[in-house]
Formats: structure tokens, sequence, C-alpha cells
């Protein structure tokens, strides 16, 4: 390849990512005036933008939008980005780090651990810390999604944690916090079962204005950090010897990758619970057009989450007269999605 064809290259990829992340952020901007009380698009930019100028609404119409609006709709709006853009770059790194295609953030037990932990929440009112009810059963989510991560880092201090280990361990841990959140449920009343349901299939309807900053904050964080790290991961997906032999040790970036790419999920998944298929099917779609190199990939991955999951949560409210859960349509959409990708994925891509 001539250097013309590799400034071509670039260019394309970074249009590519460029145009994902503006359609994500229409989108979001958009998805404020979807609600089951009916709100104009333009009428809800303006209730933000007096929001923000410090307008206090006048009548009771005028305070119950305001309400909707900036409490509801733009944390939800902000969330469905920023989740997704966590998804996934989570996605991207642990298929790298994993050499797997159907690894996802989740595949090290993160998701189970976490419904666990809010199983133990809404069943016996059992939390880490005194804290409210919502807040105490995030914070329970965040402590035992963490779990999965510990016994991994903990194996890797005997013996040589490889990709398939780390798939096995969370396998592992997945059907042990499994089996024992299904053990709770035998034991709670109807209406915690369906709390339990509701937050396992993944919602945005519990995020509010406090989630803000901790996934922006997160979302950068990722984002920069992999960035940086990009050679190092180009390097690890080439193979353990190829790493080696470049003076690259493949457990220590595995483990940092994983570190990082963990407490980040658990953090999206505390206050969305488990969102499917974002983190699995967006990296496949971007390594389409931007091919393996984490360079474009881990942007791309990000963009394409975010759009992804706000595009979902967008649809989700547009069902029915009450909406369904964000998390029954990106399962519904993201399963076929991934079937066809498979299908047509070339075998050069890994």
């Amino acid at each position: 390849m001539g250097m013309q064809d590799y400034y071509r290259v670039m260019n394309r990829n970074r249009l590519f990512i460029a145009a994902v992340a503006v359609l994500a952020v229409a989108i979001g901007a958009y998805s404020i005036s979807i609600s089951h009380y009916y709100i104009g698009f333009w009428e809800s930019i303006e209730i933000v933008i007096e929001h923000i100028q410090g307008i206090e609404p006048v009548g009771y119409k005028e305070t119950l939008e305001d309400f909707i609006v900036w409490e509801g709709m733009v944390p939800m709006a902000f969330a469905g980005v920023l989740v997704g853009l966590i998804l996934g770059v989570s996605g991207a790194v642990m298929q790298m780090v994993i050499r797997n295609p159907v690894a996802d953030p989740y595949t090290t037990g993160i998701s189970s651990g976490a419904l666990f932990g809010v199983t133990l929440f809404v069943v016996f009112d059992f939390g880490i810390v005194g804290l409210g009810s919502q807040m105490g059963q995030i914070v329970n989510a965040f402590v035992f999604s963490l779990i999965p991560l510990s016994i991994i880092i903990l194996f890797s201090v005997f013996r040589k944690v490889t990709p398939a280990l780390m798939a096995l361990i969370g396998i592992a841990v997945m059907y042990i916090f499994s089996a024992m959140t299904t053990l709770l449920k035998y034991t709670a009343n109807p209406d915690d079962v369906a709390a339990i349901y509701s937050w396992s299939v993944g919602t945005l309807g519990y995020v509010g204005p406090e989630c803000i900053l901790p996934l922006s904050l997160v979302a950068v964080f990722l984002v920069v950090f992999m960035m940086v790290m990009h050679r190092r991961l180009n390097v690890l997906s080439t193979g353990e010897n190829t790493c080696q032999s470049l003076g690259e040790s493949p457990v220590r970036t595995r483990v940092i990758c994983l570190v990082v790419v963990s407490v980040a999920t658990s953090i999206a998944v505390c206050f969305t619970g488990t969102l499917g298929f974002i983190g699995l099917v967006a990296p496949h779609v971007c390594r389409r057009f931007v091919g393996s190199n984490a360079r474009h990939l881990i942007p791309a991955s990000a963009a394409m989450g975010a759009l992804m999951l706000i595009a979902a949560e967008c649809l989700a409210r547009s069902v029915g007269s009450f909406g369904v859960s964000v998390g029954v349509i990106t399962a519904l959409i993201g399963g076929p999605v991934f079937l066809l990708i498979l299908m047509r994925q070339r075998k050069s891509a890994w």
C-alpha cells in the first residue's frame, strides 16, 4: 500500500467515526422529546436552554414539562450515549484481549455478580452501605460486579492467566451467581421478582441527574486510556509469542486492560442493568468498516455503541402504550445482526 492509499484509508476511517458520532449525538438530542407525555422536539430543546440559563418555568404545565425533560429525558439521553460508548469500547478491548470474536464486556461474569448484589438488596434489603434505596442498590451492584474481577486477579497471582482461562473463570462465576440469584428468587414476593427481572433485562429508566458525572468521567477515562494502550493491544492481538518477542508482557497487558474494562463496565451496569449485545455487536460492525487496528477500532466502537444504545432506547419508548425495556430491543435486534455478521465475517479480520 502506497502513502496515498494509506492516507485515503485513514481519512475514510476518520470520516466513518465522525459520521457515527454525529449521528449518535443527533439521536440523543432527539430522544429528549420522546416520552409518554407529548413534548415537541424544539419545545424540549427550549426547555433545556432555559433551564441552563436559570429561567424558572411559570405555571403547572410548564413546571411539569420542565421536570419531565430535565429530570427524566436529559439524564436518559446522556446515559444512553455514555453507557453505549463504555460498552462499545469495552467489547472491542475484550475481543482483542481474549482474542475471541464472541467476547463482550460481560464475559468475566460482571453482569451476574451485579444481578446477585441487586437481588440481595431487593429481597433482604441487604446493602453494603446504609444509603438510600436506589443508591444502596447501585452500590450493591457495583461491589458484587467486581467479585469476578477479583477472582481473576487472584488466579493471576498463582498461575499464568491465558485468554481461555479468563473466559472459563467468567463462565464458572456466572453460573455460580446465577444459581444463587435463582435460589433467592424462590424466597421473594412477586413484586420483588418483577423488580429483579426489570433490572436484569436492562433499562435506562433508573438513571437520574446524579448518574451523568460518574458515567462521563468513566467514559472519558476509558477512551483515553485505551487509546494510549492501542499499540500494546495491537501487539497483544497478534498472539502471545509475537507479543513476547516484541518485548511486551502479554499477562501484564491483559490484566491491566481487564481491570480497567471491568471497573468501567461495572459502573455502567450498576446504573442500567445488563444491556446485552451492544458490546458484542458494535465492535464487529466497526471492524468491517475500519479494520482491526485498535487506533481506529476503539473510537469507532465507542461511537457505534453510543449510536446503537440511544437508537434502541428511542425505539423502546415507542413500542406499545408504555414502551418496553431497552434491553429487550437490543437483544431482539442485536441477535440477528450478530448472526448476519458471523455469516459474512472475513476470517482475515481475526
